[in-house]
């Protein structure tokens, strides 16, 4: 039996915001959860939040964008047509202004029709150039029809993020920096490689004992002994971390799959 850990980081301290335990198989799901908590828990208006690209997915970038948190979520390559030494979608340019896609060959695919697949909204576009195409071979292995490219409604999104991404990589790399820290510092360094317990709700409390204790070392390595012991005489040790000025508008969220 396994679990998917997810941890949301800040990125200077590298302290964990929040966490959670869960039986899915893939992040797709978490990320606007997870986004949300920790702008909630910075009480911040904006929020810049980095992932790998296990958490792609276009319903959850869009929560993020309208609760103004600022996805940075590379695309995975799990295109068939790449496996198959096929031109992709990412070889066919969107012309936002004509409202189509222009092939590697030079031709105009326009909007043909719309339809709702998995309850999100698509729109296809082709060309009739296809029939008579030098490099089709390249393109489809469809003998009868030609290539057709289909569209989310929503899909200006995931352009300009990827856009985004493109022109600040650097950026973007800070994410192993940040969220891979806590992930590595557990399992190596405090040998928490395994669970012990078994069921969700037990695996969830061990969990956060384990959190508990990586964020009082974090804690202590940035205050020290002195000011964490006064703080925690005081009740105030939330009022001390908050003193440490954190940035407060950058996490990193990341996951780790981990064996019971």
């Amino acid at each position: 039996m396994g679990y998917n850990v997810q941890f949301t980081t800040d990125a200077k301290y590298k302290l964990i915001v929040d966490h959670e335990v869960t039986n899915d198989v893939t992040d797709q799901n978490q990320l606007a959860a997870m986004a949300l908590r920790a702008k909630e828990v910075f009480g911040v208006a904006r929020l810049d939040a980095l992932a790998d690209s296990g958490f792609y997915d276009g319903e959850q970038i869009k929560a993020c964008i309208d609760a103004g948190i600022t996805p940075w979520v590379p695309k995975p390559h799990t295109s068939r047509n790449q496996q198959q030494g096929l031109f992709t979608k990412d070889d066919f340019s969107y012309l936002a202004d004509q409202d189509s896609y222009r092939c590697p060959s030079g031709a105009e695919l326009t909007y043909r029709f719309s339809t709702v697949e998995d309850g999100r909204p698509q729109r296809y576009y082709a060309s009739p150039a296809c029939g008579s195409c030098p490099i089709r071979a390249q393109c489809t292995r469809s003998q009868k029809n030609g290539r057709r490219i289909t569209r989310w409604e929503h899909e200006g999104l995931l352009d300009a993020m990827a856009e985004r991404i493109r022109s600040d990589r650097a950026f973007m790399r800070r994410r192993k920096t940040i969220v891979e820290h806590p992930f590595g510092t557990m399992k190596r360094g405090m040998q928490q490689g395994d669970f012990l317990l078994r069921g969700l709700g037990k695996v969830a409390g061990e969990m956060s004992l384990t959190v508990l204790t990586y964020n009082l070392k974090r804690v202590l390595t940035l205050l020290g002994v002195p000011k964490l012991l006064a703080a925690l005489r005081e009740g105030r040790l939330e009022q001390a971390v908050q003193q440490l000025d954190r940035a407060g508008t950058q996490i990193s969220i990341g996951n780790a799959c981990m064996i019971a």
